[in-house]
């Protein structure tokens, strides 16, 4: 019987947008992870690692933490997230996670305040969220930082790289403490670019690529597809950039099976 639940992820595991969002300020209860809680029939509590915005580095590192300060914790799923956000420990401030821990992605940066403008239109709860995250990084200092890694550091081979060891780190530790987990996916730039796939990039990745159980995941149809990919193939209600509360609902029964398969009878 499973004790406490860990999601781990992003916005989409957060569950921003859905009809239970308070501006960001609450977890959701509608999504996709929820949903495999509650399937699941838990004596435990229901936790959540997610934030929005993060990236896959964050990711692992907040499941991990979760999981080393509660052994209760029997059973993660995580829905990884895309490649370009990075996660760094800058010098301490009070208004960081932690003090330290820095979510950093490309909608940060003067370049990006275009796009994201134009793609928050129309949802005022969406854009206090970024005014507040915008506000933060000017406070901490991490908003300058961003601009440079965007400029001169971030490139998709060395995002890819660093997602895989992520993931890898995670899935290994999870191994090693005997705690059943399940991993899936938003996007699958995590893997392709466009039909081209990143481990024939060369050996390295390759060779990467080959740690990565495979038999511990749930894919939303061919070429790993992501849960943002599938809703949007499906013409699922969206908020501004977020699936609403139908598409979770229905990918919590494709994902039933392989949740069962995978951690429902190893706990």
């Amino acid at each position: 019987m499973i004790k406490d639940f860990l999601a781990g992820g992003c916005s989409f595991t957060y569950g921003s947008e859905l009809s239970d969002d308070r501006q960001g300020k609450e977890v959701s209860r509608k999504t996709w992870a929820y949903g495999l809680f509650r399937h699941c029939n838990a004596t435990g509590n229901y936790i959540t690692s997610a934030v929005p915005g993060t990236g896959n580095s964050g990711i692992a590192r907040r499941v991990f933490s979760a999981v080393s300060q509660n052994k209760q914790i029997d059973a993660v799923v995580v829905m990884w997230s895309f490649n370009s956000r990075y996660d760094w420990a800058m010098p301490r401030h009070k208004s960081l996670e932690d003090t330290r821990w820095a979510t950093i992605s490309p909608w940060d940066t003067a370049a990006s305040d275009i796009e994201r403008h134009n793609s928050l239109l129309g949802s005022e709860g969406q854009q206090e969220v970024w005014k507040r995250r915008e506000d933060l990084m000017i406070e901490t200092g991490v908003r300058p930082f961003a601009e440079a890694i965007y400029r001169y550091g971030a490139n998709e081979y060395h995002e890819v790289y660093q997602s895989w060891k992520s993931i890898i780190w995670l899935q290994n530790i999870l191994e090693k403490k005997k705690i059943p987990f399940m991993f899936t996916l938003a996007d699958n730039s995590l893997f392709y670019k466009e039909m081209q796939h990143h481990k024939d990039t060369d050996r390295f990745l390759g060779s990467l690529h080959d740690e990565i159980d495979f038999t511990k995941w749930f894919s939303f149809g061919e070429r790993m597809m992501g849960f943002n990919q599938w809703a949007l193939l499906n013409n699922y209600q969206r908020g501004t950039t977020h699936p609403l509360d139908k598409a979770h609902a229905d990918a919590i029964i494709l994902m039933k099976p392989e949740f069962d398969k995978i951690i429902g009878g190893k706990v």
